[in-house]
């Protein structure tokens, strides 16, 4: 008997985030297919990325996609996945899911893809597109830090470590050593100290960022010669989060930069430190910084845009005309749903940017962006080094390289 893919059943809930929030999961069901995914949330947003929930909030999500989403998805082919995107977008009717939330709309795309790749028997990166993957995302893993994520450490919100193993798997072990490493160094640096976790699981100490990246360049350089491969430090900068538009500078506790005087800094840090990876390093709408950052330093380091791109296409797009960073986040909440996080990704391949997965602060188990990331060829995947949230990710990719 042939397989149908028609949505027969579709079930939305509140859940817990890793933050104890309330999120949204989605089940859907077809004849002969199951789907189920959850939405993440942030706490350093980007000011041009969709509206998480309507008005009301996530018990107002819910209520609406029992009201809207259900009645109008019934009936439809969880096979076309544009089709779907589509209706959800026009039934919202705004440009940015004010309506209906980006949360909501995207767990429900997810759910609807895993509910297809289901009916079909294949695992999600297969069904999208992953038959000839042969190398998975590298994981980038916070290991220490501060900003939004954890008040009381350092202004940069998170200093991470990529591992570039012969497998993800040795890849996924290695941050681990590393984090494990940092908590030793930093309790030997602040004796009497109390070391904390943040949202994403990496260390909390209060410390001055210079040393705080130091710390974790000797912890990864200690690793890669531990392991035989190469660990190296990254970082998040959230420069958004220290902009001050009144003093036209960044601010930290111990330093007022200016656009100029930023763009020195990480070049130096990546000098210095051989940071690999700089994400946010400057503010969401300081595109001229940006072109500067990237002339500077594009040819030594993956220069990231997060708050800048907001896996928004329409802005990604200026990035590259305006060569303006050199690679992308993708957070597939921040645009609301799988196919305009697969146009992001496939527009920034095109134009020779990376890509990297990534996680929300405030996650759930799901594991869809494991897949993604196989399916797409993402470069790297930012999942956080811990955590069993986190970990959902890692060992998702783990059971998938077995597979590939």
């Amino acid at each position: 008997m042939a397989t149908t893919s028609e949505i027969q059943e579709m079930f939305f809930r509140r859940i817990l985030d890793s933050r104890g929030n309330e999120t949204i999961e989605v089940d859907i069901l077809t004849d002969e297919g199951f789907g189920r995914a959850a939405a993440p949330s942030g706490a350093s947003t980007g000011a041009h990325e969709v509206q998480a929930w309507p008005e009301g909030g996530p018990k107002a999500g819910v209520e609406k996609a029992y009201d809207i989403i259900a009645p109008t998805l019934r009936g439809m082919d969880a096979l076309d996945q544009r089709a779907v995107d589509d209706t959800l977008a026009e039934i919202d009717g705004t440009e940015n899911f004010a309506a209906l939330g980006g949360n909501v709309t995207v767990a429900t795309s997810l759910a609807v893809a895993r509910a297809a790749a289901h009916s079909l028997g294949l695992p999600l990166y297969a069904y999208l597109g992953g038959a000839f993957v042969s190398r998975l995302p590298r994981p980038l893993g916070n290991v220490l830090g501060g900003g939004a994520h954890a008040i009381g450490g350092t202004d940069i919100q998170e200093f991470m470590v990529f591992a570039d193993g012969p497998t993800f798997q040795d890849s996924a072990f290695a941050n681990a050593k590393v984090h494990k490493r940092v908590k030793d160094l930093l309790k030997k640096e602040l004796p009497n100290t109390a070391i904390g976790k943040g949202d994403e699981g990496a260390w909390v100490a209060p410390i001055k960022n210079e040393r705080a990246l130091a710390i974790v360049a000797d912890a990864a350089k200690h690793v890669a010669s531990e392991v035989g491969f190469e660990v190296r430090p990254a970082l998040d900068v959230a420069a958004t989060e220290l902009w001050d538009a009144k003093r036209k500078a960044y601010v930290y506790k111990d330093a007022v930069r200016t656009t100029d005087e930023q763009v020195a800094f990480l070049e130096g840090l990546v000098k210095d430190y051989g940071v690999v990876s700089v994400e946010d390093g400057l503010a969401e709408d300081d595109w001229e910084g940006w072109q500067k950052l990237t002339k500077a330093i594009g040819s030594r380091a993956t220069l990231v845009g997060d708050d800048l791109f907001v896996t928004n296409p329409t802005r990604l797009e200026r990035g590259i005309r305006e060569k303006a960073a050199n690679a992308i986040l993708v957070k597939p909440n921040q645009i609301g749903t799988l196919t305009r996080t697969v146009q992001a990704i496939q527009m920034a391949h095109g134009a020779g940017f990376r890509s990297i997965i990534s996680h929300r602060s405030g996650e759930t188990s799901d594991e869809s962006i494991a897949h993604i990331g196989a399916a797409f060829g993402c470069w790297g995947i930012k999942t956080g080094a811990v955590g069993g949230e986190r970990t959902a990710k890692l060992n998702e990719l783990i059971r998938i390289e077995e597979e590939v």
